[in-house]
């Protein structure tokens, strides 16, 4: 399972075994460097979640991952709901599911991240390094989450915030590339991330394709 770090991918595949079959496979990915390695890691999944019995035999980190894998579920509800089980992690393989998850539409999911992220406007914390780390290692994403979120900003919630860096989104991505700048990027990734639509960011607002559904 690319999608998690070496040391964590038996864990992964344990929890990826347990998975329920999903209907479609998952749509687009993208990628990511964490602590000097590549993951790549679904846009969208489309099965349904782990009951109660699998939930039962998964160890902490087992645990964690799932949730993360969640985060990139094609219902708003699940990403949301999965998303408050590792808002607190500062394991640093959580912190691309939660960006990814700022440059999306969901108000009430980046309302949960500005109040979740909180110490990452703080230097010495854990939360400060560990997405600091992460936006040093991987600018071209940060990069091209600010520019989702300006799209989705002036499609939805322009009238709602007439000040762009005021919104949800933008605070978030903007404390992620100022904890950047006190860490030395590990292991870049050289190119632009790959997911469902859109282009590389190059400054402004780039009005990426909007998803089809609002679930």
């Amino acid at each position: 399972m690319d999608a998690v770090p070496y040391v964590q991918r038996d864990d992964g595949v344990f929890v990826g075994a347990l998975m329920p079959p999903s209907p479609l496979k998952p749509a687009g990915s993208f990628v990511v460097s964490v602590e000097g390695e590549i993951l790549t890691i679904p846009y969208r999944i489309y099965g349904p979640e782990l009951g109660a019995v699998d939930l039962a035999v998964l160890s902490e980190t087992q645990r964690t991952l799932m949730h993360c894998l969640y985060t990139r579920h094609h219902d708003g509800r699940v990403r949301q709901r999965h998303l408050s089980s590792i808002i607190g992690e500062v394991h640093p393989w959580v912190a691309p599911f939660v960006v990814q998850l700022v440059g999306e539409y969901v108000l009430n999911i980046l309302m949960d991240i500005r109040s979740g992220l909180v110490e990452v406007d703080t230097p010495g914390t854990q939360m400060h390094a560990m997405y600091g780390r992460f936006g040093a290692a991987n600018p071209e994403f940060i990069a091209r989450t600010r520019q989702r979120v300006a799209s989705y900003w002036h499609c939805y919630y322009r009238n709602v915030w007439t000040d762009r860096k005021f919104y949800p989104g933008t605070t978030v991505i903007d404390s992620v590339r100022a904890a950047a700048r006190h860490f030395q990027p590990v292991g870049r990734v050289a190119g632009p991330t790959r997911a469902a639509g859109g282009h590389p960011a190059d400054g402004g607002v780039t009005h990426f394709p909007m998803e089809a559904s609002r679930t």
